[in-house]
């Protein structure tokens, strides 16, 4: 069996509060991460919740990613809506558009973006949704972030017309379906909640390249980064053991 010895980001959701609504913990998170996915306003977040993340990233020396989603506050973006391809680009650009407005007001930089919720989904099931987000993507000389998989040639294949890097994403406490794609949250088990698997998941992407699928199929899978989330006290520790696994 390989062992890999690839640098391993681990990112995170962040700055998904709401005007006097909390959400996650933001500032207990961030000293354990290397990327900071900000909600952009349409999901979640509003401009003066983007400029404090911002802040908070800047603190920490934390990358700063744009985290567009579809204008579903309601949903929290879990929702996939229906949209033009010309709508969807021109959705991302307001997004991306308006965090990067507020970095340069900090003289902060933007270092990529990766999808939110449904629209991420919807990207790895779609060509056409990639094809625009690509497109908008490109308008901004940032590397796009999606989903790890051993299909991912056609993806490469449109993110080279658009001269656009990809960032490869896993996830640490989700699980994976035999042809690489996430298992949707409304099946059972998509979701791991034992610390142990967690951890066992976390190893076995960082040193071998490899995750075991939920009906047990070995799935190849080289990433950049580890999505975690911090929205509990639990979880905050859990961050903390999943960087140390990185590390060991």
């Amino acid at each position: 069996m390989t062992i890999t010895n690839r640098t391993i980001k681990l990112n995170c959701d962040m700055g998904e509060s709401f005007g006097a609504w909390t959400m996650g913990a933001d500032e207990q998170v961030m000293p354990y991460v290397d990327m900071a996915n900000i909600a952009c306003g349409f999901h979640a977040s509003d401009p003066h919740i983007m400029s404090k993340t911002i802040d908070l990233a800047i603190q920490n020396d934390v990358m700063i990613g744009a985290h567009p989603g579809y204008p579903d506050l309601q949903g929290f973006g879990r929702r996939s809506l229906h949209f033009s391809d010309e709508e969807i680009c021109e959705l991302m650009i307001y997004q991306i558009g308006a965090l990067k407005a507020l970095c340069e007001s900090k003289n902060a930089e933007l270092s990529y973006v990766k999808p939110h919720g449904a629209l991420y989904n919807d990207m790895m099931r779609n060509k056409a949704i990639f094809r625009a987000i690509v497109d908008a993507v490109s308008c901004f000389n940032v590397p796009l972030m999606m989903l790890a998989s051993s299909n991912n040639q056609d993806y490469l294949d449109i993110a080279d017309r658009f001269d656009v890097p990809l960032l490869f994403e896993a996830f640490a406490d989700r699980t994976y379906l035999a042809n690489g794609q996430l298992t949707p949250r409304a099946m059972p088990n998509s979701v791991l909640t034992s610390e142990e698997a967690i951890l066992n998941q976390v190893q076995q992407i960082a040193r071998y390249g490899k995750v075991t699928s939920a009906d047990g199929f070995i799935i190849p899978i080289e990433a950049d980064t580890l999505c975690v989330h911090g929205d509990n006290p639990h979880a905050i520790l859990l961050i903390e053991k999943i960087r140390h696994r990185l590390l060991s």
